[in-house]
């Protein structure tokens, strides 16, 4: 009768194990498409290449420092958040292409219509429109447009190809937005509409404001 009973409740143990085991693997699996589901292509891509755990204290390229900082004395806002945007946009001009699946381009993601303005006739929906580069590039028509491209090198083009005048133009829309009133979530907000893109810049702004950053001397 003992021996009976001790088999039944070995029976019983490894059955409850069992039950354990397929329960425990159940709620991994749960739990990894629940954080897999959280994350959008563009965030498993920076994840997978770098990220936030992918930071170094010496990580931004000295040359864009002065690019940074004179576009934020002009438009009011903190250096760091454009060294923060450029970081999560294109991991300071690295990626390659520079092409974002939705037709954002250049060194800080601008869509054209955005880069350009919204009333070119063929600005609609995500804004990738179909803007010849003439007109794209043109000053004057930006202008007229309502677009936040900026010739900042003077050569007589608003260029998001070219690194100073997409700082600029950066600095230009997070002003446009309050950036230089203190409304700096709000305005990269309006750049990015997603909330985790907000937080990854923060982050990333927060760090380069820390006393001791020290620049990168790789170029």
């Amino acid at each position: 009768m003992g021996k009976f009973v001790k088999k039944r409740q070995r029976k019983k143990s490894r059955f409850l194990l069992g039950i354990g085991s397929i329960l425990a693997l159940l709620f991994l699996t749960i739990g990894i498409v629940m954080i897999i589901n959280t994350f959008n292509e563009q965030q498993m891509d920076r994840y997978l290449n770098g990220g936030l755990s992918g930071y170094n204290n010496d990580e931004i390229p000295e040359e864009y420092i002065p690019i940074y900082q004179e576009a934020a004395d002009e438009f009011g806002i903190p250096w760091e958040v454009l060294a923060a945007v450029h970081r999560v946009e294109t991991k300071f001009s690295t990626m390659d292409p520079m092409v974002s699946p939705v037709g954002a381009e250049g060194h800080m993601q601008f869509m054209p219509c955005t880069w350009h303005g919204w009333d070119h006739p063929t600005c609609d929906n995500v804004g990738a429109g179909d803007i010849p580069n003439d007109e794209l590039t043109d000053p004057d028509l930006i202008e007229i447009n309502g677009g936040y491209g900026i010739d900042a090198t003077g050569s007589g083009t608003a260029d998001p190809w070219d690194e100073r005048d997409a700082i600029f133009s950066t600095a230009n829309y997070l002003a446009s937005y309050g950036a230089d009133r203190g409304e700096l979530e709000d305005a990269l907000y309006a750049y990015n509409r997603a909330d985790w893109y907000v937080e990854e810049v923060v982050f990333y702004m927060d760090i380069y404001k820390r006393e001791g950053y020290q620049v990168s001397k790789e170029t």
